[in-house]
């Protein structure tokens, strides 16, 4: 039955409400990173006004942001490939021999508040002298990571049919074998989609990177709290380096919507 005219009216206004409410903030946010701070106050200025790069120059050349830039790539792409490594044989492993328990115990890692973990973490490291390094940012993300990867390929490997490796093992593979490949390559789209979200989940961490990195490993999220005075703030600046933080992740997000889309979807017919 064809949608009456009043109804797609509604529709396409509900839709319009909904993408402005979402667009809206980013907009003032790009426009707001190229004003001043007079500007930014001044309310007539709101959309006619002198655009100026001097809040990018001040981000990415007397802040530094270049090397905290590098701090986040490497920390997210490390905490992505390890929980990768270990996260998708464990969803295999959980979704083909039935490790109910085991998959409960890694939701519960998806439950419990990270926040909750902050302060035990820092006293064990601090004790270690790890607090400040790569090593404790990389395992901190992984906690967030490792999880959401073994959630998302478990339901994927509950998609594939069983035949496949079912036939590799009569012609003679170990169950290695025929993970190794068989299952592994057809799987690509659901590491793909993992892997995106654990990046994108990793470049955006702030809670973890706050108490655990130090100066020369603070990741862009952290950093931005520069522009945070005790007596002011430097809206430009921050306005700045917030889209240098957003950017990245909402080009990755465009280009590769379509396999987060498949790849989450993939695993929600069994067979």
């Amino acid at each position: 039955m064809k949608p009456s005219r009043p109804f797609e009216v509604f529709r396409a206004a509900a839709l319009a409400v909904v993408v402005f409410s979402l667009v809206a903030p980013l907009l003032w946010m790009v426009a707001a990173s190229f004003k001043t701070n007079v500007d930014i106050y001044d309310t007539g200025k709101a959309f006619a006004f002198s655009p100026t790069l001097d809040n990018y120059d001040t981000v990415l050349q007397q802040a530094n942001y270049v090397q905290f830039i590098g701090n986040s790539l490497w920390v997210a792409l490390a905490a992505t490939v390890f929980s990768l490594v270990l996260g998708v044989p464990a969803a295999y492993s959980m979704s083909r021999f039935n490790m109910k328990k085991s998959a409960l115990v890694v939701l519960m890692a998806r439950v419990i508040p990270g926040v909750s973990l902050l302060v035990p973490w820092y006293y064990v490291f601090s004790n270690l002298q790890m607090v400040g390094g790569y090593t404790v940012l990389i395992l901190s993300h992984m906690f967030v990571s490792l999880p959401l990867i073994v959630y998302i390929m478990m339901s994927y490997f509950d998609g594939l049919p069983t035949e496949l490796e079912e036939a590799a093992l009569v012609d003679g593979l170990t169950h290695i074998g025929a993970f190794r490949r068989i299952t592994l390559p057809l799987s690509v789209p659901g590491v793909a989609t993992a892997g995106i979200l654990s990046f994108i989940f990793s470049w955006n961490n702030f809670m973890f990177a706050l108490v655990l990195s130090g100066a020369d490993t603070k990741t862009l999220p952290v950093a931005i709290f520069d522009f945070v005075g005790y007596a002011s703030i430097d809206w430009g600046g921050l306005m700045a380096a917030a889209t240098v933080v957003t950017l990245p992740i909402m080009l990755i997000t465009l280009f590769v919507q379509k396999y987060i889309v498949s790849g989450l979807t993939a695993g929600a017919t069994k067979g």
